[in-house]
């Protein structure tokens, strides 16, 4: 196996990880609000519910870009890199990351730390929009070097 092989086969593993680690995040997020509520007076001060509602939407986008990543993973191990299906999946992955990060961004309004992931992101929603129009721009270099005689 390559070192390009298997460094695919390490995002994916992980990425399944993740995936699991959010399920259990999400299944344990009751002891986790309350462990958190015990441990933080800030916590403390605000109503559960505003914390189950951030873990709960937010898991969407986060379960979305974990699916969008491991689709391009697979993509990519197929040997299908400069295509645009690719370019769909990192386009989908960019918007739940600001989606994500509006969700987080909120939710500092009643709990101050979850800005910073607000912001970080954002910030990986740009990162994924500049990597995706790098891709766009290979992808067009491509399709003019197979059209040239």
């Amino acid at each position: 196996m390559n070192e390009g092989n298997r460094s695919l086969v390490v995002s994916k593993a992980f990425t399944i990880l993740f995936m699991a680690i959010l399920i259990v995040t999400l299944f344990f997020s009751p002891r986790l609000i309350a462990r958190l509520q015990i441990m933080s007076s800030n916590a403390n001060a605000a109503d559960p519910l505003f914390f189950f509602a951030t873990v709960f939407v937010g898991a969407i986008p986060a379960a979305a870009i974990l699916v969008s990543m491991y689709l391009l993973l697979h993509r990519i191990s197929m040997g299908e890199v400069f295509v645009h299906k690719n370019v769909t999946y990192l386009r989908f992955m960019s918007w739940c990351f600001f989606i994500g990060g509006l969700i987080a961004s909120a939710s500092a309004l009643y709990y101050a730390p979850w800005l910073p992931i607000g912001i970080a992101a954002v910030f990986m929603w740009l990162v994924i929009r500049v990597v995706m129009s790098v891709i766009e721009k290979a992808i067009a270099l491509q399709d003019d070097a197979d059209h040239t005689i």
